[in-house]
Parts: structure tokens; sequence; C-alpha cells
């Protein structure tokens, strides 16, 4: 089965947690041999921003000691293998510059979606 996994919410559980599930869960497909690639829109396409900073969360004496590094995340996917996408016009709706994108995404336009979509057997929102 190959899928396309859509994550357009940002940032979901990684004050508590060390990753963003939506990512965690495609590396795990990946890992028992699935066939899955992610695209980025919305607010999401902040996470193909390069070398964020991540300090973690301090509430009184607790820490949060393993923060998530969703842009270490994606180029470790990238690296490895996934096609990771990015709406265009998303990214300049938010100012984000070529420079600052991880290397190796794929930027796309909105009208272009329907072409993605038919190369995979499932397409999957978070």
């Amino acid at each position: 089965m190959k899928a396309l996994q859509i994550i357009e919410s940002a940032y979901r559980c990684i004050v508590e947690e060390q990753d963003d599930p939506a990512i965690w869960i495609v590396q795990v497909l990946k890992t028992a041999g699935g066939e899955v690639d992610i695209l980025l829109r919305g607010n999401a396409v902040n996470y193909a921003v390069n070398k964020q900073g991540n300090e973690g969360l301090t509430l009184g004496s607790w820490q949060q000691t393993c923060p998530a590094k969703i842009d270490q995340d994606l180029q470790q996917a990238l690296d490895s293998g996934f096609k990771v996408y990015a709406i265009a016009e998303d990214l300049a709706q938010r100012g984000i510059p070529e420079a600052k994108l991880l290397s190796g995404l794929q930027k796309l336009s909105r009208r272009d979606l329907p072409n993605l979509f038919e190369q995979y057997q499932q397409v999957w929102r978070w």
C-alpha cells in the first residue's frame, strides 16, 4: 500500500511528547515496510523550517528533557528516502524563504494536489 500523510495541524502534542504523532506513525509504517510520504500544508509547513529552536518546557521543578525536534525528524525522514512535500502557497503566506527550508523538501502548488493524490492508494489527513 502506498499512502500519503497530509499533516495540517502543527505542533500537536509536542509539549508533552518528544515527537509529532503523525510524523512518528509515518516512520513506524516505513520501518514496517510501508510506502508512505508526507505532505505539509497549512500551519504544518512551519515544520519544514531548518534549525528550529526548541529548548523544551519547564513547569515548576519538572522539565521536558527530550523536546520534539520536528525539523530534525523530517530531515532524517528525507535522508532515509521519504518524499516530503510542502504547499508553496502556504510557505509564501507565512513568509518562509527557500533558504530556510529542509534539504530535499519538494514544494508544490495547491493546483498540483490532484495529480499528487493519484500517485497514492490512500491519502490520510491529520
